[in-house]
């Protein structure tokens, strides 16, 4: 067969091209039925209209979202451009021989109040401002449309009212009655769905050792809860500070974003309950240096320092003479001249003494102490003052006494040579 026999046909070539063609169309018709109304797809923006973005979303085609969406709502300002990855629900699939119309939030120039209905059948959110509180929760504006958020769907956790009036917030519909007139949302499913989506990120980074940030979402007798992202983890009490915490309201404040380690990730039990959540131990007290290290350096023997005392036992009483670093005073070092049979006839607790450092022991974390070396140092001075004056009267008293008798001895020799 010649060469020219080998090559195929022009009609052969434009036949294959058709019905390439005709292929991709129908599977291009077939990926655009798979999409339905309710339907989340991401897709990147190919370009901007007047009043529409076109979003490329794979092998789906194209979309179209509107531009009000993505304006500031003070400023009138785009914060959309061309290369941008967004995320929206489908709320139109172009079967009616249109394209592909995307929402991702309804309330900004938007057809209220029709567009609430499609909003709660396929949970897209919706945007308003919150106009006050009433009896029961708040009063939330989305367009025409006034709104009611029940007290208990306004956040994961309630905070303080005021904070959230004035704020223009998402929400979820969650029913609509009487025709379009009542329609209440949650806030707070909203915040759910992406604390979840978060959390899945969060744990991926979480494990012993890591050192995490997050917002204090309460404050509790026995710790403060952390929001590391989706994912809660608590402070004890025990892990704020090396130093002595009487409440952790006095160290950690509700929204404080604070810098902490994970220190205990425990499995969730095979009998535990469904929707039981691993419990994440956190310190802030990993975070900083360990004042034993330094304690030796810090309090020589034979130093005096105040401290505070912090708690009596029968053998004695535990002085803070710095944050983390508690001494003991035996019993048997609590007064000097009389014998103590427990350290309450002599201290309280929170009471300010001042102590003198007997010994240091950083192994065992030991702190000796004592409250009756200065007193026996002011009372060996003392002593010692005395009787340097008692040394002096009887310097005098005999220096006068020679005096004396040199004076008589003189007197008589003068008589005599008379």
């Amino acid at each position: 067969m010649s060469e020219k026999d080998d090559r195929p046909t022009e009609s052969a070539s434009a036949g294959d091209d058709f019905a390439a063609l005709l292929a991709e169309s129908e599977a291009s018709e077939s990926r655009q039925r798979q999409i339905a109304v309710g339907d989340v797809v991401r897709g990147r923006v190919i370009a901007i209209g007047q009043a529409t973005a076109f979003v490329g979303i794979g092998g789906k085609g194209e979309a179209t979202i509107d531009l009000a969406e993505f304006r500031n709502p003070d400023t009138g300002e785009l914060t959309l451009a061309v290369g941008d990855q967004i995320e929206a629900t489908v709320v139109d699939d172009g079967s009616g021989g249109g394209s592909v119309v995307l929402k991702r939030t309804v309330g900004r120039g938007g057809h209220l109040p029709a567009e609430l209905e499609q909003a709660m059948a396929h949970h897209i959110p919706v945007e308003g401002v919150v106009a006050g509180e009433n009896k029961g929760g708040f009063d939330v504006q989305i367009g025409s449309v006034r709104a009611f958020c029940p007290a208990s769907q306004i956040d994961r956790r309630r905070g303080e009212s005021a904070q959230y009036v004035g704020q223009r917030l998402r929400f979820r519909v969650t029913k609509i009655e009487g025709g379009g007139r009542n329609v209440v949302v949650s806030r707070r499913d909203v915040l759910e769905e992406e604390a979840a989506a978060l959390a899945v990120q969060t744990w991926e980074r979480l494990h012993v050792g890591a050192v995490v940030q997050g917002a204090v979402t309460s404050v509790r007798d026995f710790g403060a809860f952390v929001d590391l992202g989706g994912v809660e983890g608590l402070v004890h009490v025990s892990e704020i500070g090396h130093g002595r915490v009487g409440h952790p309201s006095e160290a950690l404040k509700l929204g404080q974003v604070v810098e902490v380690q994970v220190v205990k990730i425990d499995p969730i039990a095979a009998d535990a309950p469904q929707g039981a959540r691993r419990q994440i131990g956190l310190s802030l007290k990993a975070m900083t240096p360990d004042p034993w290290t330094t304690a030796k350096e810090r309090f020589v023997p034979g130093t005096t320092v105040h401290g505070i005392v912090r708690r009596l036992e029968a053998f004695g009483a535990f002085v803070e003479i710095a944050p983390g670093l508690d001494g003991l005073v035996h019993v048997s070092k609590l007064a000097l001249d009389r014998r103590i049979s427990h350290p309450r006839q002599v201290l309280t607790p929170g009471q300010e003494v001042d102590v003198t450092v007997l010994g240091v022991d950083t192994e065992k974390r030991r702190i000796s102490l004592s409250m009756v070396e200065q007193a026996r140092q002011a009372r060996d001075s003392a002593v010692s003052a005395q009787r340097a004056d008692e040394a002096a009267v009887v310097s005098q008293t005999n220096e006068r006494q020679s005096l004396g008798s040199f004076a008589e001895l003189l007197a008589a020799s003068r008589g005599k040579s008379k």
